[in-house]
């Protein structure tokens, strides 16, 4: 037994041989179990690991800011989110057809944490999330201008099943940051789903931008055929610590 459970370690099948040892000493449980039936267990038990790990790699790349629960989402009336809304976005719909989604409400409304709960979710549907907030990434497109990592930046953005983008237009967009975004999101237009997250309402956002010929080529990309979810009500951050 002991040589086998080694083999099947140098195999990298670890959660398997784990499982044949929990087999091996427990066998009154598993002793009215057929051959299959036991074989069936050790091979469930190594799908399951190797899925949970994947997982938490895409975890770990999606550098979420929020560690936010899909099914720890509320949904009061007050606040002006629909659970009939929110379910198609849970179960990845807009993955499956390169829907953006723009998340807009005041500040403490909670956009944040539903950004984080979509990204967390396409996490467990095996989908690459990433989250950034949008003045570190503007900055990082900078710096791969004068150091020559910019095209490669973009490409690793453009492969990202689901962008998330903070803060919107907390800081307003000047000279080359509107046309580096077109860059990030023409790349990703129709092929790769992106999340903006604002406190501003989507027909503020124009006037954000001191170059309207690329505004309009900007946010005719992100708005097109795009999902809204506009929040609304007081501070979620209060009634935390009131």
């Amino acid at each position: 037994m002991e040589h086998l459970l080694s083999q099947l370690r140098q195999l990298r099948i670890p959660a398997m041989a784990q499982a044949l040892e929990q087999q091996w000493q427990t066998p009154n449980t598993y002793d009215e179990l057929s051959f299959e039936q036991r074989l069936s267990l050790l091979v469930e038990q190594e799908h399951l690991s190797r899925e949970n790990n994947r997982i938490k790699r895409l975890r770990k790349q999606a550098n979420l800011r929020l560690q936010a629960n899909p099914e720890d989402i509320r949904y009061p009336a007050a606040r002006g989110l629909r659970k009939e809304q929110m379910q198609p976005l849970l179960e990845g719909r807009h993955l499956l057809y390169q829907q953006n989604i723009l998340i807009t409400g005041p500040t403490g409304s909670g956009k944040t944490f539903l950004g984080c709960a979509l990204g967390e979710q396409a996490c467990r549907q095996n989908y690459r999330s990433q989250y950034h907030r949008l003045s570190h990434l503007l900055e990082t497109l900078k710096l791969g201008h004068v150091d020559g990592s910019y095209l490669k930046i973009l490409g690793k953005l453009q492969k990202v099943d689901l962008l998330i983008l903070d803060d919107w237009g907390l800081e307003g967009f000047h000279g080359k940051q509107i046309t580096d975004l077109l860059d990030v999101i023409e790349d990703r237009y129709e092929r790769k789903s992106t999340v903006i997250i604002s406190q501003l309402p989507v027909n503020q956002w124009y006037e954000l931008m001191d170059n309207p010929t690329v505004a309009d080529a900007l946010l005719d990309r992100l708005i097109h055929n795009a999902q809204r979810v506009e929040l609304q009500g007081e501070s979620q951050r209060k009634k935390i610590t009131g």
